[in-house]
């Protein structure tokens, strides 16, 4: 079968890249021809994206692509982080700019939400893990602070749906990303309307609708013009960069669970309904739209957020080290001696996370770790006992025993972490592949021309085409001692 190349648009919070993958039926093999940096801009007191600038960025690696594959390009398929959106006007202009999620105007927003309608009738509707930037908070701070932006608006999109507009002209919102809202019914998968009437929220600015791996249009004639892609296909992936990242999960046993390791850590399962119950709901549990009618039952953890603001903080005060320096420090540090809650709210954007860090050792009675070696182990270990507190909820949900753990992103390649992750969660760990966001987004891609057929397809060439590394649990008892000393952290 001849190979066919893929393009696949990866927008992160700190840097976007641009992939083409060639699919053909002996493997698939990627090739990043343009990276750069996503950095938010402080403007008026508010977190921003730039989204002028991203979408000049995309533009020059469109400009690549057309270069490098001499019209050979099938489609383009684009994939963001969630929650966050864009208001668009009738005449297609983008209106104001794009807040990021960890900007502070929501603070407050949730618990003003539950005046109207309750957390429980929340989340019994959508399914969806509380958290203070969910769209749904961002959108009724808008509301009730009488946005005049909200007056001019035809369209609400998310990030993914920003640039799919801007590609083909067309005013869609992809199924995953549209999951992050908690405006969405779990159930129907349509907007809610007890939601947005309970909330007085406008539910006529909300786009219609569109699964992964249908065909939005085509690159219009402006965009197209400009790259050198006129009339290529647009296509709507798994435009959740973690509805992405799942769909390249080299599973081939039925008891998995998976970890997309980065800046955020989502852990999780495919479900085929909704999985919501008192439980799910205590411990915050979310059910995220996922690839093939699939339902992504996970837990939103802050993973490696706390080491890069503390690399952050080191780097500004001068004292400046490598990732790799890092690890190698904390696998010679003394074990265990403080642990933290990694999803504590302390730790959302504190100006100083080392302090932070330390000030939450102190105030839950445990000494503070003293030097690098000792914060960044802290960090580690506490992020493996998180994981394993809820992989034993994901099981008790599903009544489903996790017998392997499959890490993807980017944070699979700390070994160290991974042989910490399988001792702490005493199951198999198997790392790999780096690149799963890209690789899901081009997966889909390739459904929808018509090759892989399905996604068991599609991550059995992923499988054959990308090596994987296995850890298996060590030193259980003392891990085992640790988890039971450090547990109750979790439970407030």
């Amino acid at each position: 079968m001849q190979k066919r190349s893929f393009l696949a648009i990866d927008l992160g919070a700190e840097s976007g890249r641009m992939v083409i993958g060639k699919v053909s039926s002996s493997g698939i093999k990627l090739s990043e021809i343009h990276r750069f940096p996503n950095k938010q801009i402080f403007f008026q007191a508010h977190l921003h994206w730039n989204i002028l600038d991203l979408w000049e960025k995309i533009k020059q690696g469109l400009i690549k692509a057309a270069k490098q594959n001499e019209g050979d390009l099938i489609s383009v398929g684009v994939d963001t982080w969630g929650v966050d959106f864009g208001l668009i006007s009738r005449d297609g202009q983008i209106l104001g700019h794009p807040y990021a999620y960890r900007d502070t105007r929501t603070e407050g927003m949730m618990e003003k939400a539950f005046r109207s309608v309750s957390k429980r009738k929340i989340y019994e509707q959508t399914g969806i893990q509380f958290l203070p930037f969910n769209s749904i908070y961002q959108l009724l701070y808008m509301v009730r602070n009488r946005d005049e932006l909200l007056k001019v608006c035809d369209r609400l999109l998310f990030m993914p749906d920003i640039f799919n507009f801007l590609l083909t002209g067309e005013k869609y919102s992809e199924y995953t990303i549209a999951t992050t809202s908690q405006l969405l019914n779990a159930y129907a998968r349509k907007w809610d309307p007890v939601i947005f009437s309970g909330l007085n929220l406008p539910i006529d600015i909300m786009a219609p609708i569109i699964q992964p791996g249908e065909k939005i249009g085509k690159v219009s004639a402006g965009p197209g013009q400009e790259t050198g892609l006129t009339g290529v296909q647009v296509v709507s992936v798994g435009s959740h960069d973690t509805a992405s990242a799942v769909a390249a999960v080299p599973a081939n046993t039925p008891n998995w669970a998976y970890l997309s390791s980065g800046t955020w850590s989502l852990l999780g399962v495919e479900v085929e309904e909704p999985v919501i119950s008192d439980i799910s709901l205590r411990y915050g549990f979310t059910n995220e739209g996922g690839i093939g009618g699939k339902i992504r039952l996970l837990r939103n953890i802050m993973g490696l957020w706390l080491l890069q603001k503390c690399r952050y903080q080191w780097n500004a005060e001068g004292d400046e080290c490598s990732y790799d320096d890092l690890v190698t420090w904390a696998e010679a540090a003394k074990p265990f001696k403080c642990i933290v809650d990694p999803d504590h709210p302390s730790f959302l954007n504190p100006p100083d996370m080392p302090a932070a860090i330390r000030a939450y050792c102190q105030h839950s009675g445990q000494p503070e770790p003293c030097s690098k070696p000792e914060m960044v182990r802290c960090i580690f270990e506490s992020l493996a006992l998180k994981y394993r507190f809820i992989l034993e909820l994901i099981q008790s949900l599903t009544k489903k025993k996790i017998e392997v753990l499959h890490i993807v992103g980017g944070g699979s390649q700390n070994r160290l972490l991974s042989q910490f992750t399988a001792d702490a969660a005493r199951v198999i760990v198997k790392t790999g592949p780096t690149e799963a966001t890209a690789l899901g987004n081009i997966i889909v891609q390739g459904m929808a021309s018509g090759f892989p057929a399905d996604l068991e397809e599609g991550r059995g060439l992923i499988a054959s085409s990308f090596p994987t590394e296995t850890f298996f649990p060590e030193k259980k008892d003392e891990w085992n001692k640790a988890y039971q000393k450090y547990k109750k952290l979790f439970l407030s």
